[in-house]
């Protein structure tokens, strides 16, 4: 059982936005730069890294995928915060 993950993310507020991202990412496009561009997160900043975090530090559906998602694979996120395109980095 995983106790941290770490991520990146870029927060949108609509679902075809969030599918239009992951395309750009599948066509090689710079996921900090990606982030920086449309995150509303105050992550974007840093190019959309959230660092290591426990888990249920985050609200359950992003928990969910960081802790059992696929790694470095784009993921779409539903929250109450709007889409998140989720890339979990690691899981210790």
């Amino acid at each position: 059982m995983y106790k941290t993950a770490a991520a990146v993310h870029i927060l949108v507020k609509h679902k075809e936005q969030a599918e239009d991202i992951i395309k750009q990412l599948n066509n090689g496009a710079n996921f900090a730069m990606l982030a920086k561009r449309f995150s509303s997160c105050p992550s974007a900043k840093k190019g959309g890294d959230l660092g290591e975090f426990k888990k249920g530090q985050m609200v359950p559906q992003f928990d969910k995928v960081a802790f059992s998602g696929e790694l470095l694979v784009p993921h779409i996120v539903k929250t109450k915060f709007g889409f998140h395109v989720v890339k979990v980095l690691y899981r210790t």
